[in-house]
């Protein structure tokens, strides 16, 4: 899958997505993570790629013009020497990071799966030339009820959950099927926020009069009780998305 980014603090990017397991999706050619600066698609000496906005408030807009740019590269609907487009993406989506959008949950990964591309936009500011939600996005994405100051983070957010279900990112594919927000019952629509996790040392204590201790079954041996275990530690959540 290829994600494209479209962000005018494209350093942002740097660190989180060259550690771990997306480095190495990437390093694999399981994943491609491009980084594209707005002001390259902005015009003038300034490269200005925001504006007041109209009818007068605090704050500046980025504008319509240079993400329009962007995104029509980006689609690969026209060749791009700048970016040495060599293959063609049949299924592409379009995915403006905001704070009125749905909000992004589990379901939306799986939903999302299905593409070939995705391209970010990556508000700032006080906000996006709503143009861009009406005419060039295919959707508005939000991670929660919170206002943040862009949208990189929410972007690095959903491209991490996604990746996650790109065959051989992950080492083990038992790590998909047991964890959080998995669909347990789907016709109930029932989903479970996985089991507690315990490691050595067995016993800890964090000062002469307190001893913590993992759970004796887990260190049975005995796999039947251990998943009898887990399955009643684990937290229900009913009519789940």
């Amino acid at each position: 899958m290829r994600f494209d980014i479209i962000t005018i603090f494209p350093k942002i990017f740097n660190s989180y997505f060259s550690e771990s397991i997306l480095a190495r999706a990437q390093a694999k050619e399981l994943i491609d993570i491009n980084v594209h600066n707005l002001r390259d698609w902005a015009e003038g000496a300034h490269r200005q790629v925001d504006d007041r906005p109209f009818g007068g408030g605090p704050g500046m807009v980025l504008k319509v013009e240079p993400i329009f740019k962007a995104v029509k590269v980006l689609k690969l609907k026209v060749k791009s020497e700048k970016l040495k487009v060599k293959f063609k993406i049949k299924k592409t989506r379009v995915i403006l990071l905001s704070a009125k959008g749905k909000r992004f949950v589990q379901k939306d990964v799986r939903r999302l799966l299905k593409y070939d591309q995705l391209i970010f936009i990556c508000g700032r500011y006080e906000g996006v030339d709503e143009r861009v939600a009406k005419h060039i996005a295919d959707e508005e994405i939000s991670i929660g009820d919170f206002v943040l100051t862009g949208g990189e983070l929410p972007a690095m957010i959903v491209i991490d959950s996604i990746s996650r279900h790109i065959p051989g990112v992950i080492g083990k594919s038992e790590s998909l099927t047991e964890e959080s927000f998995t669909l347990y019952n789907k016709d109930a629509k029932i989903k479970f926020i996985e089991y507690p996790h315990y490691t050595r040392p067995e016993i800890f204590e964090p000062n002469k009069k307190i001893k913590w201790v993992a759970p004796k079954v887990l260190l049975s041996g005995n796999h039947k009780k251990i998943h009898e275990w887990r399955i009643k530690n684990a937290k229900i959540k009913k009519n789940a998305d």
